[in-house]
């Protein structure tokens, strides 16, 4: 009957805290390391360590140490695992300092100042993740940790985030840095609303310009369909000089037959 007691408590006790959200899990940490697994999006894939890549063909993006791992004398290749995403995040008086990102591979035992939620639902962990990111300025999360938050959050399954890193990448009071890799991901979400999102970043006179520049750079690395028409416009139309040049720039690198036709109209105004 004891037992039965014991257990039934356990089972009580252990109800309320499946029910709460990452966030509210990640909060109970003061100092430590939070660990999370969640299932990554069709196409990511890694080593679980040093390396993740994305995407389908030649449009297949990589980041890490990618090609010095493949250049080891030509004699083996990792293998790239298609998940799960694992984050940790080290945090100090309940603010996380660092993030650190990896697909595939497994954790290592961590101690006693390591806490591992296991797999949590993706849409949890981005929100978490987004949060992160989110941060304006001031406080001890730095702008690498909310970066690499970022990275995260668009790995994971399931979740459209190119709104939600719109809204990032027009908000003033955030770093400058976390805005950057708002608009380098959205260069990198599929479709012709990211595309049109971006040609708005760039219109819009109230943003930083550097934040602007990296919109005309991400609309370069859009299909060619996409990036190019929305460079064209800028370059007509922009009443930044920088930011003409800047899109003249990349049509210039594109080698696409509009470019060169616009670069014969607007020397043929000399």
């Amino acid at each position: 009957m004891k037992n039965a007691i014991v257990a039934a408590t356990l089972v009580l006790l252990g109800a309320p805290l499946q029910a709460q959200s990452v966030a509210d899990r990640a909060a109970r940490i003061e100092n430590g390391v939070l660990r999370m697994s969640f299932p990554s999006r069709p196409g990511v894939c890694g080593n679980g360590s040093t390396w993740v890549s994305f995407g389908e063909g030649r449009s297949r993006t990589h980041f890490g140490d990618f090609n010095v791992t493949r250049s080891k004398q030509n004699e083996w290749e990792e293998e790239c695992e298609s998940g799960p995403v694992r984050v940790a995040l080290t945090i100090e008086d309940r603010e996380p300092l660092s993030v650190r990102v990896y697909v595939g591979g497994n954790w290592r035992p961590g101690g006693d100042a390591v806490t591992d939620l296991g797999m949590v639902p993706a849409r949890e962990a981005v929100e978490y993740l987004m949060a992160i990111a989110e941060r304006s300025r001031g406080g001890k999360t730095s702008s690498k940790a909310s970066s690499n938050a970022i990275f995260g959050a668009v790995l994971a399954d399931s979740v459209t985030l190119w709104p939600r890193l719109m809204r990032l990448a027009r908000d003033e009071d955030k770093p400058r840095e976390p805005r950057r890799q708002a608009v380098f991901w959205l260069s990198q979400a599929a479709g012709d609303a990211a595309t049109a999102g971006l040609d708005t970043l760039v219109g819009d006179a109230r943003l930083d310009r550097e934040v602007r520049e990296h919109a005309v750079f991400a609309l370069s690395q859009r299909p060619r369909d996409e990036g190019v028409p929305a460079l064209l416009r800028i370059a007509r139309t922009n009443k930044d000089p920088e930011l003409r040049r800047k899109a003249i720039f990349w049509l210039g690198q594109s080698e696409d037959p509009r470019a060169l036709a616009l670069f014969e109209e607007l020397l043929g105004k000399k």
